[in-house]
């Protein structure tokens, strides 16, 4: 997949195209469902499919006390992204310029002289330009001008209640630990990257070695708790590393028990793996299921036993999934 990082990166001859516009905030199933109708309508055309997409979400530039955290990172959504399978990825910078452009200048700037669009792909809820005033009747009427068809993709909903799959969902369930829930929803296991740094060493001298991520991570970190999941590496690129992958036990939070640890943190202990040293590289940890919440033991003792049963059952939880059961 190609990465435009600006509307002007485009080549003139790149086209022409069938796009898709949104925040594609965690690539969630509802995304993709935008994502897969692009492809499909390109399959057999000359078109060229391109997700038009922002480097941060714009609400942060236009009413930062409103924005919610991020399901992913930037390069973890151009990651996603790629794996879709389209063509190119146009990462447009969110500033102020951006968000004071008025709605028809944006469709003829980016839509028609950058991207060459024949069709448009939205969301029910996109709004875009200059005070929101851009809607998909805007689209249309500008399309039937400048040559190009808009398409409003309907909603994912889920089948059990109807709900809309959306990313503020997805964060209502990854706040309450429901990871196991959230990865339906994603249609992948809900994930953070960072960079393995050096903590306490407390899990070193309990037995339990951990990785400590890094507190500028990417990804959504969800409740507090014990976690099974897995620990891949990637590459100082940022890249998978083929095969590299490990199943852990997972801590997020601060550790209560002995109340020295002030923020938040991610660690992650490799089972069955001694001698792992991993300080200083990149790797993604993926949450596969919510093991227990985080609470204070009475004792170092008390503790290490409970470690002792979570990566038991962490274990046993990678293997039911890695069955599919």
């Amino acid at each position: 997949m190609i990465l435009f990082q600006d509307v002007s990166d485009v080549p003139a001859d790149f086209g022409p195209t069938v796009i898709a516009i949104g925040k594609f905030d965690g690539v969630h199933a509802g995304h993709r469902a935008l994502i897969e109708k692009m492809l499909v309508d390109a399959a057999s055309t000359d078109l060229r499919t391109v997700a038009v997409t922002f480097d941060r979400n714009p609400l942060s530039v236009i009413a930062p006390e409103r924005c919610p955290r991020a399901l992913v990172g930037v390069s973890q959504k151009v990651e996603l992204l790629g794996r879709t399978g389209i063509d190119a990825t146009l990462l447009l910078r969110f500033d102020e310029t951006l968000a004071g452009e008025e709605a028809e200048a944006f469709v003829r700037r980016v839509i028609v002289a950058g991207l060459h669009a024949q069709r448009v792909l939205v969301g029910s809820d996109f709004r875009f330009g200059r005070g929101g005033a851009g809607d998909v009747e805007l689209l249309r009427r500008m399309g039937d001008e400048l040559g190009f068809a808009v398409e409003e993709v309907a909603d994912v909903a889920s089948a059990e209640d109807g709900r809309r799959v959306s990313s503020t969902w997805i964060r209502e369930l990854l706040d309450d630990g429901d990871v196991e829930r959230a990865a339906k929803l994603l249609g992948r296991y809900p994930s953070v990257i960072g960079e393995v740094v050096h903590g306490l060493k407390r899990g070193r001298e309990l037995g339990y070695p951990t990785a400590n991520l890094s507190p500028d991570a990417e990804g959504y970190v969800p409740a507090d708790g014990v976690y099974a999941g897995w620990l891949i590496e990637r590459s100082p690129e940022g890249v998978l590393r083929s095969g590299v992958r490990y199943p852990a036990a997972i801590s997020v939070g601060t550790n209560p028990t002995f109340d020295d640890v002030e923020l938040r943190q991610v660690e992650a202990y490799v089972i069955d793996e001694s001698g792992l040293d991993l300080y200083g590289r990149s790797v993604e940890i993926e949450l596969v299921a919510r093991i227990r919440g985080m609470v204070a033991f009475e004792g170092v003792e008390k503790l290490v036993e409970q470690m002792a049963d979570d990566v038991i059952r962490a274990r046993h939880v990678l293997i039911e999934a890695a069955s599919g059961r």
